[in-house]
């Protein structure tokens, strides 16, 4: 189950098969725009990116961490909106600062009719965890959500 999608060469996402559970692979240019492929993904996990509408804006700050951790918490941060506010998300900002990360997520509230919701995300896991450079420069990450 390779879902390959949103890819201009320099930055996209796939999914991978990891038994009962959904693998995420993301990579950009950049730290911060494989960040945001990151959260495409996890979205595209859930239901058709492109369904969703990017009408209300959340902030998240994630301090110092490695890039592994960066990503782990990266994407719970956004399993948390998508569980408590009953939120999808349709596009990323992602900024590093102060050894961290500052960030904008743009969504909506689940609309079960339209978004039709394939799963529940309970969170990223370590497993799999990396985040590695690329011989390009540019960033691969990679992480097992919990569905």
């Amino acid at each position: 189950m390779s879902k390959l999608a949103s890819t201009d060469g320099a930055a996209g996402w796939e999914h991978f098969e990891h038994g009962a559970d959904v693998g995420l692979r993301a990579w950009g240019p950049t730290l911060e725009a494989m960040l945001e492929q990151a959260g495409i993904a996890l979205t595209a996990a859930v239901t058709c990116p492109a369904s969703v509408r990017p009408s209300e804006r959340i902030a998240i700050e994630i301090r110092g961490r490695d890039p592994e951790t960066l990503l782990y918490d990266w994407l719970n941060s956004l399993v948390y909106e998508m569980a408590v506010d009953r939120l999808l998300f349709a596009r990323f900002q992602v900024h590093r600062r102060d050894g961290g990360l500052a960030a904008e997520a743009w969504g909506e509230p689940i609309d079960v009719a339209r978004h039709a919701p394939a799963v529940e995300v309970k969170g990223a896991t370590y497993t799999a965890l990396n985040v590695s450079r690329l011989p390009d420069g540019g960033w691969l990450g990679e992480c097992v959500i919990d569905v």
